[in-house]
């Protein structure tokens, strides 16, 4: 009997290495003098396609489980599963969105082994560039490369077709944060929504996300001692512990921060309190609290739950009145890095400190921008203290 091929019982199987991985295969028959020079000469074809690197698993055998195990949707789902469970459900939500929208229709029921570098490519540049940002291409790519990642700890020898795909990105946007004048504009605006002011003025002066400000609560306030402890945040639909352990942090308030605490007061802190369940930095962990959350919806009297709720309730239409250009409620937490280094005062590490970064890039490259007109007369003072006058 020629070797790859061998009789199991009454029936004949060849066999193969392909990839690293010794694969063994059933020839429909029993194991009949013609069914065994039929499985020579396939093992033969498929040895010679193997060197060729024409070999196509599901050509030949397409009711095999390895073939059903072997397309990229099998390896999609097992993705899926392991990011479900290391993720928290907002960043996964993404995750799963853009794999099952972009990923899964074009690749998902083809051989992972089948699936080509130029094919990507040409996938990547005709398909996906035409419609969508060149950053989201690029995680969209990453997922892809995550995926066939996986698949190479069960294939060793397999190749990865997205090594060398380069998604470039633009120039990111200055940081567009309120002016002094648009800060006076926007709380200054008459309004009947005061929680909503309340609420605005905290956030430009102390610099939460919105989402940790929609979840602080009376618990987190020390009016007394100006602090305030920013230890949870709101994020689809679920409390959770801050985006990071850096992000948990006690926060000494600036007078105008301090002011709207106080105004707020009389709406909220009397509030009985509500049992709420917050997930947990493993993303599994559910924690009971009994909290009083400061800052009200003034339109439904309830906890805001969403930072959409805010926008598209009451903030979109205030700025409108005001007259000041459209920006999200997030500008608050830009505004706050940037007045205070136009200040020239705070420390960019002191700023930092505050809002949860753990390095002063994270101020510079996202949220501070010089505003001239705010700032101090840098060249004045250069002048002064180098007598240059």
């Amino acid at each position: 009997m020629a070797a790859g091929v061998e009789v199991r019982g009454n029936h004949v199987r060849v066999y193969f290495r392909y990839q690293g991985e010794l694969c063994r295969e059933t020839i429909p028959g029993d194991a009949s003098p013609a069914n065994l020079a039929n499985a020579e000469r396939l093992v033969g074809l498929i040895n010679y396609e193997i060197e060729a690197g024409t070999f196509n698993y599901a050509r030949h055998f397409p009711d095999s489980p390895r073939v059903k195990t072997n397309t990229l949707g099998h390896y999609i789902d097992l993705w899926l599963e392991i990011k479900g469970n290391q993720m928290a459900a907002s960043g996964f939500a993404m995750y799963r969105s853009r794999t099952e929208k972009h990923i899964r229709p074009r690749w998902g029921d083809q051989q992972a082994d089948r699936i080509d570098h130029l094919d990507i490519q040409h996938w990547v540049q005709s398909v996906l560039m035409p419609k969508l940002h060149n950053k989201t291409v690029r995680e969209i790519v990453s997922h892809l490369r995550q995926i066939f990642q996986l698949y190479r700890t069960r294939n060793r020898f397999a190749f990865d077709p997205t090594d060398g795909i380069t998604i470039s990105l633009p120039d990111a946007d200055d940081p567009d944060p309120f002016t002094r004048e648009e800060i006076t504009a926007i709380l200054g605006q008459q309004t009947e929504r005061h929680q909503e002011i309340n609420l605005t003025e905290f956030m430009i002066w102390t610099g939460p996300r919105v989402s940790e400000a929609i979840a602080l609560a009376w618990e987190d306030v020390d009016l007394v001692a100006g602090t305030v402890e920013i230890r949870r945040a709101r994020v689809a639909g679920q409390y959770k512990v801050t985006k990071t352990r850096r992000s948990t942090r006690k926060v000494k308030l600036l007078a105008p921060a301090l002011r709207a605490l106080k105004a707020q007061a009389r709406y909220t802190q009397d509030l009985p309190p509500e049992l709420i369940e917050v997930v947990d930095r493993d993303n599994r962990t559910m924690r009971e609290q009994r909290v009083r959350f400061v800052f009200h919806n003034t339109a439904t009297g309830e906890p805001y739950r969403s930072s959409d709720v805010l926008r598209h309730g009451w903030w979109i239409l205030h700025l409108e009145r005001a007259g000041v250009r459209q920006r999200g409620p997030n500008t608050c937490r830009h505004t706050f890095a940037s007045q205070l280094l136009s200040s020239g005062i705070a420390t960019p590490e002191w700023i930092a400190d505050q809002m949860g970064h753990t390095s002063t890039a994270m101020i510079f490259k996202h949220y501070a921008k010089w505003i001239s007109e705010d700032g101090p007369d840098v060249v004045g003072l250069l002048n002064q203290a180098l007598r240059l006058t």
